[in-house]
């Protein structure tokens, strides 16, 4: 989830930390979407097919469950 000489670091097959977008933060693979944002909207009890509309289609429910098992919520 770091910096690493300025390039992307892959963190799974859906996420990714890039320096170049939301300040290296992880983010769903081609998207600006914050991981964080997503595992809160989990950990609220929210249904992973209402976060996938909140979203508007962008995420996936295999990158909620990569999100989720990689952060053992």
């Amino acid at each position: 989830m770091t910096k690493q000489n300025g390039k992307a670091k892959i963190l799974g097959r859906y996420i990714v930390a890039d320096p170049k977008i939301c300040h290296g933060k992880p983010t769903f693979r081609g998207t600006r979407i914050f991981v964080s944002d997503v595992l809160d909207q989990v950990a609220s009890g929210m249904a992973w097919e209402t976060i996938i509309e909140d979203w508007h289609d962008s995420i996936t429910k295999e990158a909620i469950a990569e999100a989720v098992k990689n952060n053992k919520l």
